[in-house]
């Protein structure tokens, strides 16, 4: 089995997809005028603004939502295993990948605001939405639809569970050895899962909106508590960081593991991370309230940033300044290029990053990376349930046979306990399987959008030029000939109609029915 999973990985995760993510950020970057520089104030600006209303969620909460699943796992065991099998110089890679994929995330959110709909008294949006009604091809929604059922309901939520179980291990041992049908199992990992699991079939039960406010209080307090004790570390051996900065950029290219390892795994723990281009962004960007499609975009492309460029350096600066870390490359496990700790750390866990915190903080440190892994994983896993959700929504609407909500939130329980008591590399690569799968038909999805219609950079035009001129900002698809947004011309036509425009009652007016794409 494992063999068989490692085959369609290295399959779906060949040069070929890397260098797609790469081109599809540059392609982005340069039709947007590199939007996610010039617009950085912007973004910031947005971050605060919007209205929830009874349908919708505020721009913030809806970052906090997707920042939820960018923020996670991959943001502390992901670096970790991004050094440990590329060598610094895949930090440098994802970096890139960070920079490049922000004007990736707003394409693909503006895309999933743009061509939203409303149904069951609530925003609904994504790749599988914007697939069929820009391009036409409800074969392609449908496939996508499935793949991000797959990847969010059953490949991604293990990854999460198994690092929070790796931390609670590497923090209170295993405790009583108990035996299952997956092998002997700690008892401590099984309590963290017991307390997963309750907290998780409570607020999933909730929908939307709990998971929002959920989010919004978890997510911002975890992130900057983390970067916190990153930048005491940094603080404390600041005469190391001009060394580690210049490690990071001279072995992106010279790399001791190789060039292939250190840009295919920052490419790909940058991914995995930041999701830009994953479309699982545009899910959470859909449900949020605001004026023009491409507010959410810029608010979405700012994510990118919070994610890899804050939260991710924390934890590379951490390990590579205390030089907790092995880099095995591709060589046989076992075998290192660099070895600074034990042979027997685990290089796919927040191994190297506890050990980074318990060099300068005691047993405090590892104790707070598990409580921040615990977290971060539970909200991305929430995450993963909102998107496993709409897309079983969007296939509901169309199949006779229904896949029932009821069954997606039981099998995301089931593969979160088995995901925590499998090893962790056969948890990481499925994962990575599902990732590849939305990447690849998410990514080729939107390059042929821009070249049929390319309405993402339609609606960047307009609101820049909205913005220019000081007035109010609205937002007419069919002035700017966006064809099939039905959601937005709707609303138009309410807020014309109004006698005081005022957009609370046009959104809170409109009908609750899904609409179809014309």
């Amino acid at each position: 089995m494992e063999g068989l999973v490692t085959s369609l990985n290295n399959i779906i995760w060949s040069s070929a997809l890397v260098f797609l993510c790469l081109g599809a950020g540059l392609f982005y970057s340069v039709l947007t005028r590199f939007a996610q520089l010039r617009h950085f104030r912007e973004m910031c600006r947005l971050l605060f603004q919007g209205n929830e209303s009874e349908q919708g969620i505020s721009s913030f909460q809806a970052l906090a939502v997707s920042l939820s699943g960018r923020v996670g796992v991959g943001n502390i065991a992901g670096v970790a295993a991004a050094i440990g099998f590329g060598g610094p110089g895949a930090v440098f890679w994802m970096w890139v990948v960070a920079f490049l994929g922000a004007s990736t995330a707003y394409a693909e959110s503006t895309l999933g605001q743009l061509y939203k709909v409303e149904e069951d008294g609530q925003y609904r949006g994504g790749p599988a939405y914007y697939f069929e009604r820009c391009l036409g091809q409800r074969w392609l929604a449908v496939l996508f639809a499935l793949a991000a059922i797959v990847a969010c309901g059953m490949f991604l939520p293990g990854v999460q569970a198994n690092a929070v179980g790796n931390a609670v291990a590497q923090v209170f041992g295993e405790g009583t050895m108990v035996v299952t049908e997956f092998g002997e199992v700690g008892s401590n990992k099984l309590v963290a899962l017991a307390i997963i699991l309750m907290i998780l079939a409570f607020i999933i039960f909730g929908g939307i909106k709990r998971i929002a406010h959920f989010t919004q209080i978890v997510v911002p307090f975890m992130a900057i508590g983390y970067i916190i004790m990153a930048l005491i570390i940094i603080f404390l051996n600041l005469s190391q960081l001009p060394s580690v900065i210049g490690m990071i950029f001279s072995d992106a290219f010279t790399a001791q593991a190789g060039f292939g390892a250190a840009i295919g795994w920052g490419v790909r723990r940058g991914i995995y991370s930041n999701e830009a281009g994953q479309g699982t962004g545009p899910h959470a960007a859909s449900a949020a309230e605001v004026d023009h499609p491409a507010q959410q975009g810029l608010v979405q492309a700012f994510s990118v940033y919070v994610d890899t460029l804050f939260v991710c350096s924390a934890t590379a600066f951490m390990i590579l300044i205390t030089q907790q870390y092995n880099i095995q490359g591709t060589l046989e496990v076992g075998q290192f290029l660099v070895q600074n700790v034990d042979a027997g750390t685990e290089i796919n866990s927040a191994a190297f990053t506890q050990l980074a915190l318990f060099s300068v903080f005691g047993n405090f440190g590892p104790i707070f990376v598990g409580v921040s892994l615990f977290f971060f994983a539970f909200t991305t896993i929430l995450a993963y349930y909102y998107i496993a959700e709409t897309n079983t929504a969007y296939l509901n609407r169309y199949f006779k046979a229904r896949i029932p909500l009821a069954a997606v939130k039981f099998m995301i329980m089931f593969m979160v306990a088995y995901g925590m008591v499998n090893n962790a590399g056969f948890i990481w690569t499925i994962g990575d399987i599902g990732v590849g799968l939305m990447a690849w038909i998410n990514i080729v999805g939107i390059l042929a959008i821009y070249f049929v219609a390319g309405p993402a950079i339609t609606c960047l035009k307009d609101y820049e030029a909205q913005l220019k001129s000081g007035q109010p900002i609205t937002f007419d698809p069919r002035k700017l000939g966006i064809k099939n947004a039905t959601f937005w011309e709707r609303r138009h036509d309410k807020a014309n109609a109004s006698p005081d425009n005022s957009p609370s009652k046009e959104t809170t007016s409109s009908r609750t029915e899904p609409d179809q794409p014309r």
